[in-house]
């Protein structure tokens, strides 16, 4: 598996999850040495107008500094809000989101997305 390459079982999974509350995904990426992060930062450019009509909305963009615990280093750190797992199917099944795509494929190396659901922080400090 290449380090962009999608991992189909999960991504079925996210599609085939009932739950219609929002989520957050938290990106880590890595951008190839050569033009990676020009490439990158055209695509987040020309993706916005599609995240913002599916109602998506960036919370944190940050460039990871002091690495603490795991081996990786990453360049770039994003969580983006999306209202739904349904609403970020939308967008990624869009063929003009797919042509804008293509500037993230030829900018990253390698990335980790994950999809996370919260979870209510006071109800397991009161566990």
């Amino acid at each position: 598996m290449s380090g962009i390459q999608s991992n189909d079982d999960q991504f079925q999974a996210l599609a085939d999850n009932p739950n219609p509350e929002p989520f957050v995904m938290l990106n880590l990426l890595k951008f190839k040495k050569e033009g990676g992060r020009e490439s990158y930062f055209r695509y987040i450019k020309e993706s916005g107008p599609f995240v913002e009509a599916v109602g998506a909305k960036v919370l944190y963009f940050g460039k990871p500094k002091e690495l603490l615990q795991g081996s990786e280093d990453w360049d770039l750190l994003m969580l983006v809000s999306y209202p739904s797992r349904r609403a970020f199917l939308t967008m990624t099944q869009n063929p003009d989101y797919l042509k804008v795509h293509e500037f993230r494929a030829e900018g990253v190396e390698r990335a980790v997305l994950y999809a996370t659901d919260p979870v209510k922080f006071k109800a397991i400090l009161a566990e």
